[in-house]
């Protein structure tokens, strides 16, 4: 399916609405057809075949909600964009329980809608393509460090597969610790641009002033200390990948130039006037619900869906447990041969120990847990003796006791941990929000809309 030629039916009651989405999805060489109300529409799929429908969810006699629900019956896998002039986010989310691929909310412009059009089409079509090669090969998909025994594992590959050798931009989700930057890793090495630059910046881990500098580069005399003109992250990965962890915590003076170069390629150094070039592809991940983030006015939501066009949700461990035995063995296997000991064996009760714990710390913990058993084990195999997992997390929410301080609201407890967090942190703000697994913008969120004053960073 070529994005070109893609049907694209409108259900839309007002007629000059109905005429503006018909021009305009036109005008970006789709094949738009329309229909005034829902049983037009339902009649039309029943005699044409159609790549999207985008429908109001407010129609005359049978409403926009009661539509998708029939057109899920007639094909459950035809993408629905939703439009919604009521602003309220519960509207929507109903939309989405019932199947409903995206929405946007009225008044909306309409390179947003089409940027979504764009979106499911790529997501219909790679869901489409994948599905249609595993039922033809039965295909298990193995990539170089990445353990993926279980099913929800190996749709992820799959996506990987199929979105590697395009230049779509891919936004990756998960928690921390389920191997995100393996993921980008294995898109990158397995795409065109393979031969150049994986570029990877974390942007929590480098203050907010620094940040933009980093990711653009700077111009000598830019700020006190610029000696001498530096080159950007997205300079250096100019040909390749640019791995953007945490893309959540980005401040919003820098997210507007991200998305100048998700559109226009081009920026300019920090201090200077001459605008570069480049063709860099960007692999964004986020641990950080950006819908949410998206509601709190912390994320641009025009940055959102470019950088949404083929989104990659990795699974938290506790939900692909039977990947959990292979994990442990790869683990063993490379701390056993870089620390030069035997190799390593793990007893059944010490494995039993391994699957039955909850893992918030994904991959990630349970490779540091095996790490430490290697380094401290005196024998050839590892017992439960030797493997030392907190506990102590689950037995304390799960204990019984209240979970509110006596006397106290949830709002003032919250208000309390945010100046006890702030304390500690002496002010910094970045700091305070990793201490309390929060992002920095979620934080300032939080600050001010409890009236609590916001000091100055301290980074």
């Amino acid at each position: 399916m070529k994005t070109e030629k893609a049907s694209i039916l409108i259900v839309e009651d007002e007629p000059k609405m109905r005429r503006l989405l018909e021009l305009q999805l036109a005008e970006e060489g789709f094949q738009a057809r329309i229909a005034a109300d829902a049983e037009t529409g339902l009649q039309m799929l029943g005699k044409e075949s159609f790549d999207v429908v985008v429908t109001d969810l407010k129609l005359p006699g049978m409403s926009g909600l009661e539509f998708l629900q029939a057109v899920k019956r007639v094909n459950a896998d035809l993408p629905v964009v939703i439009m919604t002039a009521f602003g309220t986010v519960e509207s929507a989310v109903d939309a989405m329980k019932a199947g409903a691929s995206d929405y946007v909310l009225k008044p909306f412009s309409l390179a947003e809608l089409v940027l979504v059009v764009r979106k499911e089409l790529a997501s219909h079509q790679l869901r489409q393509e994948n599905r249609d090669l595993r039922e033809a090969l039965g295909r298990r998909y193995e990539y170089k460090n990445i353990i993926a025994k279980s099913d929800k594992m190996q749709a992820v590959l799959a996506l990987v597969e199929r979105v590697a050798p395009t230049n779509s931009t891919v936004l990756i989700g998960g928690e921390s610790g389920v191997g995100k930057d393996l993921v980008a890793r294995a898109i990158h090495e397995h795409s065109q641009r393979a031969k150049g630059p994986f570029v990877k910046i974390n942007s929590t881990a480098i203050p907010e002033t620094l940040l933009e500098s980093e990711l653009f580069g700077y111009e000598k005399g830019a700020f006190s200390g610029a000696t001498t003109s530096k080159p950007g992250k997205f300079e250096v990965a100019n040909n390749g990948t640019l791995f953007l962890d945490e893309i959540g915590d980005v401040p919003a003076a820098i997210q507007v130039k991200l998305l100048r170069v998700l559109q226009d390629r081009e920026f300019e150094r920090l201090g200077g006037t001459r605008t570069l070039k480049v063709d860099v592809r960007l692999v964004a991940a986020t641990n950080r619900d950006l819908r949410a983030a998206l509601e709190e006015g912390t994320f641009r939501e025009d940055l959102y869906y470019r950088l949404n066009v083929v989104a990659i949700d990795i699974p938290p461990l506790r939900e692909h447990k039977e990947d959990i035995p292979a994990l442990a063995q790869f683990f063993l296997e490379k701390f056993a041969r870089e620390s030069g000991k035997p190799a390593h064996n793990i007893t059944p009760a010490a494995m039993k120990m391994l699957m039955d714990f909850h893992w918030p710390g994904n991959v990630r913990e349970l490779q540091n847990v095996i790490e430490r058993a290697i380094t401290l084990s005196t024998g050839s195999t590892l017992d439960v003796a030797d493997i030392h997992i907190d506990t102590a997390r689950r037995a304390h929410v799960e204990s019984g006791s209240a979970v509110l301080p006596e006397g106290m609201s949830m709002e003032q407890w919250e208000e309390e941990l945010l100046r006890e967090a702030l304390k500690r942190a002496s002010g910094n703000k970045s700091q305070a929000a990793r201490a309390l697994g929060l992002s920095r913008n979620a934080l300032r969120y939080r600050l001010s809309k409890m009236g609590v004053p916001d000091p100055p960073d301290k980074d």
